[in-house]
């Protein structure tokens, strides 16, 4: 109703060409957008599909985070994660990953993995912190779990993870 009533009153003394009209509709529209968008960040993305991975014995249920909105987001702001849950990040190309803690509020462990589902290594993360986190070599998937998961059950460098999707 705003919008309605209201355009008509600003482009009245706009000249009236096509592309002043596109600018004013834009910037108009834009006005509402953002502030929506700014304010969605500040709370947990929605959980993301999962799929099923294992090593050894344990089975973990993994959300994939595969879009740059996802992976930034990642899990940021969340309260807590379910011991066999985690958040797996997926790349189309390989390359040395980095992640920080930045808004995070759960101590996390990355485990950064091959393609053939080796872990490459793993680095403990602590809360709402901006240290990076790196792979030591170029990979196309992080996993992270709760902070301990991995060293709690034997799983170390060399370990492997079962269920990644295939890339040549």
């Amino acid at each position: 109703m705003f919008a309605k009533n209201t355009f008509p009153k600003i482009t009245h003394h706009i000249d009236r060409s096509p592309i002043h009209l596109s600018f004013w509709q834009i910037l108009l529209l834009l006005s509402f957008v953002i502030p929506i968008n700014v304010s969605a960040q500040n709370g947990p993305q929605p959980r993301l599909p999962a799929i099923e991975l294992t090593t050894h014995i344990h089975v973990i249920r993994a959300e994939i985070a595969r879009t740059t909105q996802e992976q930034t987001l990642g899990l940021m702001y969340r309260q807590s994660m379910d011991n066999h849950e985690g958040m797996l990040f997926i790349y189309d190309q390989l390359g040395i990953r980095c992640f920080w803690m930045r808004n995070t509020l759960i101590p996390l462990t990355i485990a950064f993995i091959a393609d053939d589902g080796t872990i490459v290594n793993t680095k403990d993360m602590q809360p709402e912190t901006e240290n990076t986190h790196c792979s030591s070599r170029p990979v196309r998937f992080a996993l992270e779990m709760n902070q301990g998961w991995f060293m709690e059950r034997g799983i170390k460098v060399g370990s492997k993870i079962q269920g990644l999707p295939s890339y040549p």
